[in-house]
């Protein structure tokens, strides 16, 4: 592209372009079509052999209607190179609502699928747990089972309620944690509460006259 131009048309939308092809590149191809000529008026980070003056092949848009949007998308799109795009347009009109223009930004996903294909190959695990490192700590068991309702109940331990302490604790109990010399301090340090919150909700689950007491 020229950087010097007669046409008010780039003089208007060539620094919005350059912006988000600055912002989203080299990623990002930045078309500027004529909608008279229908033809390239400008194009920033091509990522073909386009350029000014190649036909856009962009059909007949007079036919819009003035009525409806004037972005379309993101839509796929596919490049003789295998590389899929997401694509947006914009429908640019003059002051008697005709289309002077069209704005397309492709971006290309390839980058994106990579990088989420490795987010996902190190957030998953990959094989199952070998049980007989794990079956002596109770810590581990403690974890799985305040994780999981946490997780599952989509609540942080500080905000879980007093119905959810007694049902995190009754599991701790059922997986032999609370059995444990020094259990109590640990689980009410990962349920954020005090010592004595918890002996209290032990005695209550246990249906004690009183505050339980730790073992000894």
């Amino acid at each position: 592209m020229t950087t010097e131009t007669p046409d008010p048309r780039l003089r208007t939308w060539a620094p919005v372009c350059r912006a988000v092809a600055l912002l989203l590149g080299p990623y990002a191809e930045v078309v500027l079509h004529d909608a008279v000529r229908d033809e390239v008026l400008a194009i920033w980070n091509p990522m073909g052999d386009r350029g000014p003056g190649d036909p856009s092949l962009l059909g007949e848009l007079d036919g819009l209607d003035q009525a409806a949007p004037d972005v379309y998308g993101p839509y796929p799109k596919l490049l003789p190179d295998g590389r899929r795009l997401s694509s947006v347009s914009a429908v640019l009109r003059d002051e008697d609502g005709r289309p002077a223009a069209v704005l397309c930004v492709n971006l290309d996903r390839g980058p994106l699928e990579h990088a989420a294909e490795l987010l996902a190959a190190f957030a998953a695990p990959t094989a199952p747990r070998p049980e007989p490192l794990f079956e002596q700590d109770w810590t581990e068991r403690m974890n799985d089972v305040i994780g999981g309702y946490v997780r599952a109940h989509g609540r942080p331990p500080e905000r879980l309620g007093r119905e959810d302490r007694l049902a995190v604790l009754r599991e701790l109990d059922r997986a032999g944690v609370l059995a444990v010399r020094r259990a109590v301090p640990a689980v009410a340090t990962a349920l954020k509460v005090s010592r004595s919150t918890v002996y209290t909700l032990l005695a209550e689950l246990r249906g004690a006259p009183g505050p339980a007491q730790p073992p000894h």
